[in-house]
């Protein structure tokens, strides 16, 4: 007689019914019974609730592809083939009318026959107990993930931008994955300035965000653990909420609630910018509506031009448009005038931080000094049997954590010394050229620059550029703008700098 043995592993029940353990106990039934065991086979970790497990489904074909030369299908005990009593039930009676193969226990006799009711009684019993246990070890489970997210824990994978660690007390949290979490600031900052998400997603995936899909930017500035933040869902007493994280958070929480008022109230525009219509989803019509841009076919070429799709005859030459908004970007860059006041400023507000810095940077020398005079205070203790082992584990892990943050403050506050003032002012000159960042920027750069300055969209009508409001830094500049007919704030800011050359 031939026997198939099936064995299958869940997670949480590992200690108790390993795989070792369960071959040798299919193999000794089949060595008293004189059965030959012609194949085996085993799912490890697999759910107990479904048959949809890999090695159950060879085992079917197994059991197709060689019809007739097996009498029986040993298992360990019943719950190992499954803790669903349907199913379960189910799948023993295809097994023993389609195939006919007898389903056993390794307690139970060779000869036990399924069609006598005390077994059939027996064996659903049995089912119905594995049922229970397996709702059960689901309901602590839900119950633990609860507590645990109430306590502002994350349990899950980590989202990209941080990486699963451990904390002193050995449970799961969350680490910020510097250069990925520098992906996550950008996307959020872009979607804040009003970049659409497919630029978004073509920028930083150039830079290595590997999330995948329509929607993968959409999923991230919905994650509300970037914040620093656990969503906690509702049960039957309470509504959903969301509690203060464990983990530390990669953005701001009021930059988080912005993206979300924007997320549901944000319609996206239908003009979309490219790179050869750098203005379009910028630019208005006097009437409000945003203007398209395309090309229109000449005599002899094809020529850019932006409209109005409700005003067709509010037609403006590209080329015109793009070399009149260059001359007013230049117009806004500052002179060599203003860029001295400004390094001055700059200068001096610089070396008060600094100063700031190296007085941090002797107090956090002091902290670690304090820390390793008390990891080795621990140490001399452990070898002196003043405390046990797995305290000495504990505390170690503790002060080695406070350790490595205070080192890595160091670190930072070492490299923001005086020399970042020396690159500061050796790049100032191209930082405060617009025209220049303009003209080198990808076009998500450049929208971003372009809000930033004006506030709002552009207006162009009467042969020059309008807005409600400009970035207070170049009010001044905006004037001569003005003088040259490049550019109209129709809502002029009111400043009252002591900088000639400048506002505040």
């Amino acid at each position: 007689m031939n026997a198939i043995g099936y064995m299958r592993l869940s997670i949480r029940d590992q200690s108790r019914y390993s795989l070792e353990y369960q071959e040798e106990s299919i193999r000794d039934y089949c060595r008293r019974n004189n059965i030959e065991l012609t194949a085996l086979f085993k799912d490890n970790g697999e759910s107990s609730y479904t048959f949809d497990r890999p090695d159950y489904k060879a085992v079917e074909a197994f059991i197709k592809k060689h019809k007739g030369q097996n009498q029986y299908f040993i298992i360990m005990d019943h719950d190992r083939f499954s803790r669903n009593l349907s199913e379960a039930l189910s799948k023993i009676t295809e097994l023993e009318v389609k195939f006919g193969i007898k389903v056993i226990a390794t307690n139970e006799p060779i000869d036990i026959d399924p069609d006598d009711p005390n077994v059939f009684m027996q064996r659903a019993f049995r089912y119905l107990i594995a049922n229970e246990e397996l709702l059960r070890i689901r309901k602590r489970t839900k119950q633990g993930m609860r507590h645990a997210q109430e306590s502002g824990r994350y349990v899950n994978r980590a989202p990209f931008g941080y990486i699963n660690v451990k904390d002193v007390s050995d449970k799961s949290t969350l680490a910020i994955d510097e250069p990925r979490a520098m992906i996550i600031q950008k996307i959020y900052n872009d979607y804040l300035s009003g970049i659409p998400m497919y630029l978004i997603y073509k920028d930083v995936k150039a830079i290595g965000f590997t999330i995948k899909g329509n929607s993968a930017i959409q999923k991230v500035l919905s994650n509300c653990v970037y914040a620093g933040l656990i969503k906690v869902p509702a049960d039957k007493k309470r509504p959903d909420r969301y509690v203060k994280a464990i983990h530390l958070p990669i953005v701001s929480e009021p930059d988080f609630w912005i993206v979300q008022e924007m997320l549901g109230n944000k319609r996206p525009s239908k003009a979309q910018p490219e790179e050869r219509f750098p203005l379009r989803g910028i630019l208005k019509c006097w009437c409000g509506l945003h203007m398209t841009a395309g090309f229109s076919k000449g005599k002899r070429n094809y020529y850019l031009y932006y409209r109005c799709i409700k005003h067709t005859n509010n037609n403006i030459s590209g080329i015109t448009l793009h070399n009149q908004f260059n001359d007013l970007l230049r117009s806004l860059s500052f002179s060599q005038e203003q860029l001295k006041a400004i390094t001055k400023m700059v200068s001096t507000k610089l070396k008060n931080i600094i100063g700031d810095k190296e007085n941090e940077l002797a107090a956090k020398s002091k902290e670690l000094l304090e820390i390793n005079k008390k990891i080795e205070k621990l140490e001399t203790r452990l070898m002196n049997d003043e405390i046990e082992p797995s305290t000495y584990k504990n505390w170690f892990q503790k002060y080695s954590s406070e350790k490595a943050l205070t080192i890595k403050d160091i670190t930072r506050l070492k490299n923001s010394g005086p020399d970042k003032w020396q690159q500061l002012e050796r790049f100032m000159p191209a930082l405060t050229n617009v025209f220049d960042i303009y003209e080198k920027a990808k076009i998500s750069a450049k929208i971003n620059l372009v809000k930033g300055v004006f506030k709002h969209n552009l207006v162009y009508s009467e042969g020059a550029f309008r807005t409600p409001s400009i970035s207070e830094a170049f009010a001044y500049n905006s004037l001569k703008a003005k003088e040259k007919g490049l550019l109209f704030v129709e809502q002029p800011l009111v400043f009252s700098g002591q900088n000639p050359f400048s506002s505040p």
